[in-house]
């Protein structure tokens, strides 16, 4: 235990020496929340009842997608985890370590977004605070799933960056942050039910703020639930210790089944008509 709370230190603060990455969880996060909040609430008066989860979550993606697969890919690429292999560090502990340090980073940033939103944008508060947090980290489970899993798949930093964009750019423009998934056409509605954040933004609609729910708020938990599972159990089983993918035991494209219950979500929805 000892060890691991060291190598949890080590990670965190190697995390706020990397400047990339103090951008991309904290600078970046904050300061789109300071001027999209801003801008949101100027353009769209009603952005306001959403714009504290919108925030939030929006911090979560960025955090998990976009800064922590390419620390995987170039720790990895580097040689760092066949050192780590060589003397005895186990896989589950490699992955658990920017997934704790990505958390932690994620829940600070949460916590000023939720304090600053209310004075400085009049944001509404959620009435029920615990369902709110139960969505957040539902979200933060299922998107750190996919981006230890896309660290562990991707070969190299250009490709991170692509499929990271592939999850992040859909999110931000179907995936409910922006804009209600109501005002979608029919075939954009279903397929943004593929987005973890449409998700998270049902939940905390139905529970946190007591709205009317697209879709019953327990499948949406229950499907960022098992999405995060399937894609953590996927990443431990295609770990790879080197660069060459010699010691990773199944296909790259298996990570895909990391999507099954997002599948199963819009599969059900299409055969009962919803």
């Amino acid at each position: 235990m000892t060890a691991f709370a060291h190598h949890f230190s080590f990670e965190f603060r190697a995390g706020l020496r990397n400047r990339a990455l103090v951008l991309l969880n904290i600078l970046l996060p904050l300061g789109f929340f300071l001027l999209g909040g801003a801008l949101m609430t100027g353009v769209n008066p009603t952005f306001y009842q959403t714009l504290i989860p919108a925030m939030v979550f929006f911090a979560v993606l960025v955090s998990t997608m976009l800064g922590m697969p390419d620390v995987l890919v170039a720790a990895r690429n580097a040689g760092i985890f066949r050192s780590f292999h060589i003397h005895g560090i186990p896989e589950l502990s490699i992955l658990a370590m920017p997934a704790l340090s990505t958390l932690f980073r994620v829940v600070i940033v949460a916590l000023i977004m939720v304090l600053l939103a209310p004075p400085l944008f009049g944001a509404e508060m959620p009435v029920n605070i615990w369902a709110f947090m139960l969505s957040f980290l539902l979200l933060v489970f299922a998107c750190l799933g996919l981006g230890l899993l896309l660290g562990v798949v991707s070969p190299n930093a250009n490709a991170t960056v692509m499929m990271a964009q592939g999850i992040f750019v859909p999110s931000m423009l179907i995936g409910g942050l922006m804009m209600p998934t109501s005002l979608l056409p029919d075939a954009l509605r279903s397929v943004s039910w593929l987005l973890p954040t449409t998700h998270a933004m049902n939940i905390a609609n139905a529970l946190a703020y007591g709205r009317e729910a697209a879709l019953s708020p327990y499948i949406s938990a229950l499907a960022l639930l098992a999405g995060g599972v399937l894609a953590i159990g996927l990443a431990a089983y295609l770990f790879s210790w080197d660069q060459q993918h010699e010691t990773r035991r199944g296909s790259p494209w298996l990570g895909l089944l990391a999507l099954l219950p997002y599948v199963l979500v819009v599969l059900a929805q299409a055969v009962g008509g919803g």
